[in-house]
Parts: C-alpha cells; structure tokens; sequence
C-alpha cells in the first residue's frame, strides 16, 4: 500500500460556538488525486486550512506528511505546494521575474528556481521563453504556470483550490492531463472543484454539507451506493435531499 500522506481523526474546528468543521476522518495516500466537494459555506475551506497549518483545529489527531497538524504546523507548509482559483501572478511582472519571486519565497537559489521552471514548463507542454509577460499570455498559459511555481520546490503534496475556475473546457482538460501526470510521478494532490465532471477525475473524493461529511469514496462508489446516475445527481441528492 502507498505511503500514507494525510490521516486524520475526528478533526473540528470551532469558532465559538459555531462548528464549522466537525468530525473529519481521513487517509490519503501518496499518489492520490482527493476530491473535496461541497456547497459554499461546507467546511471545505477550513478543513483544508487545518491540513495545510495555517489554522490550529479544535480537536482531534492527525498528520501531513508525517508532520503533527498540532505541533509541527510549520514544518508541514514546507511539504506543500499552493494554487488558489485566484491566479497569484502578478501581470506587470515577466514568466523569470514571477519564478525568481516564488523561488526567493520558497527559498531556493536563483538559478535552481529557473531551472526547475523552464523543466516544469518544457513537461507542461508549455513555451519557457521566460521572457514573456504575464499579461500577455492567455487564461490556461497563466493556470499552468501558477502550478509550475508552486511546483519549484518539489513538495510531495500540492493543494489546488478550485484550479480551473474561469478556464475554459479545453484549458480545463489539459490542465487535468497535467495533474494525473504529477500523481503518476507519485505527487499527492488534494483539489476543491465546483465541476462536477472534474469530480469523476479523482481517485476519491468527499463531499461536505454544514461542516459535516456526508459522503466519502470512490465516484463509481459513491454513485452506486447512492443510485445516482452522474456526479451532479449524487451532489445535489445528498447536499439538498433532491
């Protein structure tokens, strides 16, 4: 069996009174593409936080890449790579300015960070002419690179946020050859996505409604257990009872 990558039991989160994350269990393993899934206000956000140590929970145990989500909350940012659906480029800046940026945050030499870009790149299917203005390139060029920068310091896991909001079909599709790719390559990805055929993409997957889990498994699992003919039927039946 992989190795595992992320566990946690009985995770929560409680603000105040209000438990936005309550009871959370789960095991990934590395080389696994994770869906989370689950309306706005889920709990899909917080419990991603908590995994990624940048919110201490409020009970329970767990662990990222062996690293305490309690106690060694910094050494667990250091294992992961982060895309939000917000593409965190900067449009003045060139393809080697916002590289040279990402590589100074995430502490490598100059040169090492570029070169680690133009191979990301190059693997992409992408043109490294690190020349080029952010600005000028086009919606799945911007998604594909924002990945590659959070690729330059080889994490084992990434986190991608909702990755293709805003991307069209055909940029969508690439951009999902690109995320098997690196779980072939023994990456673990954990993704949020609001498209339910970007769902049946992942190894597994959970859904989340009112901080808690309703449903979590394989898609063609899930979708049998609950006789469900597609993943948008399987949503909707289980977030509001249709």
């Amino acid at each position: 069996m992989a190795e595992r990558m992320v566990w946690c039991e009985h995770l929560q989160r409680r603000f105040g009174s209000f438990v936005a994350v309550k009871d959370l269990n789960l095991d990934i393993r590395q080389g696994e593409i994770f869906g989370f899934l689950g309306p706005n206000g889920a709990g899909k956000t917080t419990a991603i936080r908590m995994l990624c140590g940048l919110l201490q929970p409020s009970g329970g145990t767990g662990s990222v890449a062996g690293y305490d989500i309690f106690t060694q909350r910094e050494q667990i940012k250091r294992q992961l790579g982060y895309m939000s659906q917000r593409f965190a480029l900067y449009e003045d800046l060139s393809v080697r300015e916002s590289v040279e940026f990402y590589g100074g945050i995430y502490g490598l030499d100059t040169a090492l960070a570029v070169q680690r870009a133009i191979n990301v790149l190059t693997e992409f299917g992408l043109d490294p002419n690190l020349k080029l203005l952010i600005k000028s390139l086009p919606v799945g060029y911007r998604q594909r690179l924002a990945l590659a920068c959070s690729l330059l310091h080889d994490p084992p896991l990434l986190v991608l946020d909702e990755p293709t909001s805003g991307v069209d079909p055909q940029a969508r599709r690439a951009f999902w050859k690109v995320i098997n790719r690196l779980a072939d390559q023994g990456k673990t990805i954990i993704v949020t996505t609001h498209f339910m055929d970007e769902a049946e993409y992942c190894h597994r997957l959970l859904i989340m409604n009112f901080g808690v889990v309703v449903a979590q498994g394989r898609p063609s699992e899930l979708k049998t257990a609950h006789r469900s003919q597609n993943m948008q039927q399987l949503f909707l039946q289980l977030v509001s009872g249709d």
